[in-house]
């Protein structure tokens, strides 16, 4: 997800269709690391972004407006000074580094024209801003970096420009076989390594890209390429950067299931099957999908903290529980043995004699003989009293560990269903469900306060999927969803699919009829297994049954119910392909 080198060289090309001939309009700060500049193309008025943020420096066009500080900073009110209203005269990226300039026309203050230089530089924790004169020396920047702050280059007015030379790094848009071959294949790392810290402007993830597309496993050595895989691996490595040249982009995300993973503006190839990919027609619109998502996700996980620790808790102090329960229950089936000891002392024990401390009696429901061990210092009848009385103190424990062990089963079950609810959860309305559900449980504690003057939230609803021969499919986010589903939204003929024996989601695909073809089926079946615990194993186990024979016990918990007939299919958690219907 670095915003390497050939991602800049796409933006760039952007930049050059919605801004060629252009001017600046509007310069704002929106931050003290970032500007918004309000400029006027080919294609209209649109705004771009450039942040110089030291964890996510970025340069994309964006739709909604930014609110800008109350007073605009210094760097801000220099700007606008000088280029408030600059004509575009030419936008380029020196080679493929990480940074973009903009050059820009003016009419200085005696009216005369002039030329300046806006260089965003995206840099990690470097990244700048910095404003310089045609002759390439520094008028300002967003940050000031002195020689105290670094030893490679001073980043204050009056200072020259340059692109900071860290590293001895080859242009891989100009390198050649022979140079390749020394520069990458013989350096002392791994092959993936050797490409990205070799050449500029590629990233960790290109790299890997490149080494998978030439059938060569990046965590090899680079020193034990041959030289055919060398060649192989630079053809492969200049066709991608062909490419580039050529200006062929494919802005695209990853994603693993809803997560987006990467991006990218060139076609990724290395990633399996369990993930999906989906194409933008620009840098920018690719750009806003990953960021917002993300944050989606990231704020929606911070929320989900408190949540997935009471849980957490909740389940391990049950899991131990049903541990101490169990050994607990093993220790009760040598009840048995202590009823059959008093039945057979009672039997045979009349020509016992005194203090003895043992004897040996014939089994009669084994036909076997066996030793009875005895207290020398009780009668027969007090001996088999006493082997009666351990007996029934067994059963009575065995009676009681019954119904102990199915309610702390019922309760690792019922929490490890409202875990599997916060693993899908994508909105707000998700977790207050969920929090309401502990709640009613006892999870979580009831506050009497009033809820006046709290902000409503939306309800959340159900996953809703088309299938490829237009059934529609819900897929419930919680036990509360799940009970509306197959209760109240499914009727007798729908059918009904879930993971076997684990947590997971109620799915219900709608037939008018009951009758569906197998490939609904079998996509039914795999939402069932993504939305389950399972979603990680190459494949899950899914029953399905017609909704008319799920039942609900009297006074079960929310999502729990029993079905006696059942079909079930092995299903691969991957629902890429299934489209999800558009939210009303």
């Amino acid at each position: 997800m670095a915003f390497d080198g050939i991602t800049i060289a796409a933006m760039v090309k952007e930049l050059h269709t919605y801004l060629d001939g252009g001017r600046f309009n509007k310069i704002a700060q929106p931050e003290s690391d970032a500007l918004l500049i309000t400029a006027k193309g080919s294609q209209g008025q649109c705004r771009l972004l450039l942040s110089a943020s030291a964890s996510l420096p970025l340069i994309y066009f964006i739709d909604k407006n930014k609110p800008s500080l109350l007073t605009a900073p210094n760097f801000c009110m220099f700007l606008r000074k000088h280029i408030g209203s600059a004509k575009i005269a030419d936008i380029r990226q020196p080679g493929l580094e990480r940074a973009v300039e903009f050059e820009l026309e003016h009419l200085n203050e005696m009216g005369d024209p002039c030329k300046k230089i806006l260089i965003m530089e995206l840099m990690g924790k470097h990244s700048n801003i910095i404003f310089c004169d045609e002759n390439r020396m520094i008028l300002d920047s967003i940050k000031h970096v002195s020689s105290h702050m670094s030893s490679v280059r001073e980043v204050l007015p009056g200072r020259p420009y340059f692109l900071p030379q860290t590293q001895e790094k080859a242009d891989p848009l100009t390198i050649t076989e022979e140079e390749f071959t020394e520069t990458v294949c013989k350096k002392p790392c791994n092959i993936s390594r050797a490409i990205y810290t070799s050449l500029t402007g590629l990233s960790p993830l290109i790299a890997e890209e490149i080494c998978f597309r030439a059938s060569i496993d990046g965590s090899d050595a680079a020193a034990s390429l041959n030289e055919a895989a060398c060649t192989h691996l630079y053809h492969t490595f200049q066709r991608l950067m062909d490419q580039v040249k050529e200006g062929d982009f494919t802005p695209n995300i990853i994603y693993r299931g809803t997560e987006p993973v990467e991006y990218s503006v060139l076609p990724l190839t290395q990633f399996g099957t369990e993930y999906h990919s989906e194409s933008f027609t620009t840098v920018s619109a690719m750009l806003d999908s990953y960021y917002s998502s993300r944050d989606t996700l990231n704020r929606i996980r911070q929320k989900s903290s408190d949540l997935r620790r009471i849980v957490q808790t909740a389940l391990e102090r049950n899991r131990k529980k049903f541990a101490l329960q169990s050994k607990q229950m093993k220790d009760t089936s040598k009840k048995e043995k202590y009823r059959v000891y008093g039945e057979l002392i009672n039997t045979y024990g009349y020509g016992l004699e005194e203090g003895c401390k043992s004897f040996q009696a014939l089994n009669y429901y084994t036909n076997e003989e066996i030793t009875i061990p005895l207290d020398p210092t009780l009668t027969a009848g007090e001996n088999a009293k006493k082997y009666f009385d351990r007996y029934g103190k067994l059963k009575r424990t065995e009676e009681a560990l019954t119904e102990q062990i199915a309610e702390t089963q019922s309760e690792i079950e019922h929490l490890e269903s409202i875990s599997n609810a916060l693993d899908i959860a994508r909105a707000e309305s998700d977790l207050s469900q969920i929090k309401e559900e502990l709640t009613q449980y006892g999870f979580i504690k009831k506050h009497s306060s009033s809820r006046k003057g709290q902000k409503a939230q939306s309800k959340s609803k159900p996953f809703h999927y088309i299938s490829s021969d237009g059934f529609d499919i819900f897929v419930g986010k919680n036990n509360f969803q799940n009970d509306e589903l197959t209760f109240r939204l499914a009727s007798g003929n729908d059918w009904w699919f879930h993971a076997k024996k684990m947590a997971g989601s109620h799915v219900v695909v709608k037939t008018p009829d009951g009758e569906m073809p197998d490939r609904t089926f079998e996509e039914a079946g795999r939402l069932a297994a993504f939305y389950s615990k399972g979603r990680t194993a190459p494949k899950v186990e899914i029953d399905y049954i017609q909704k008319k024979h799920v039942k609900k016990p009297a006074g079960a918990k929310p999502g729990f119910v029993v079905y006696y007939t059942n079909y079930s299919l092995m299903a691969e958690p991957d629902i890429s392909d299934i489209k999800e219907a558009p939210q009303i």
